[in-house]
């Protein structure tokens, strides 16, 4: 398993499938703008789904800030077009079916379930690719999108 990646650390780039089935490089698709990548372990469960609607709910405000949220698990591209569809997400699910992307951002867990999944842990990146703030331990029940709203005001000039 790779370390874990630090605050102040270039965020590690990769490429990915959203559940449109379109790819995307990240962070160097939104240079110049915030990344609020969150991992999350399961699309359509109690807390996944939980976290995603907030963040759905907080959407224009990220959109104010100059901020893009990108959820991330280990879900097919199909479990998580299913997802944003039924949930009407605005923003972007990325597909990691592999676990490359969690292993490289040091969040994979594995021993859990039939496959290994994601820890639910956020990232955000500033618009030159680098790690702002990372949160991790946070249930979805304890406001995840709202904390990240807040470290992306900071970061935006905006508190």
């Amino acid at each position: 398993m790779a370390a874990a990646v630090e605050v102040g650390a270039r965020a590690p780039s990769f490429e990915a499938v959203i559940h449109t089935g379109e790819k995307v490089r990240v962070p160097d698709d939104f240079k110049g703008r915030i990344v609020v990548l969150y991992f999350y372990p399961r699309a359509m469960t109690p807390g996944c789904t939980r976290e995603g609607v907030r963040f759905n709910e907080l959407f224009d405000e990220f959109e104010k800030l100059g901020a893009v949220v990108l959820g991330i698990s280990t879900d097919s591209v199909e479990a998580n077009r299913k997802f944003a569809e039924k949930m009407g997400f605005r923003f972007k699910l990325l597909s990691d079916p592999e676990g490359r992307i969690a292993e490289a951002y040091g969040v994979l867990r594995t021993g859990r379930g039939s496959r290994p999944s994601a820890e639910r842990v956020t990232f955000i990146i500033d618009g030159d690719g680098v790690i702002r703030a990372i949160l991790k331990n946070i249930r979805p029940a304890e406001k995840h999108a709202d904390l990240a709203l807040e470290e992306v005001k900071k970061i935006a000039g905006k508190v």
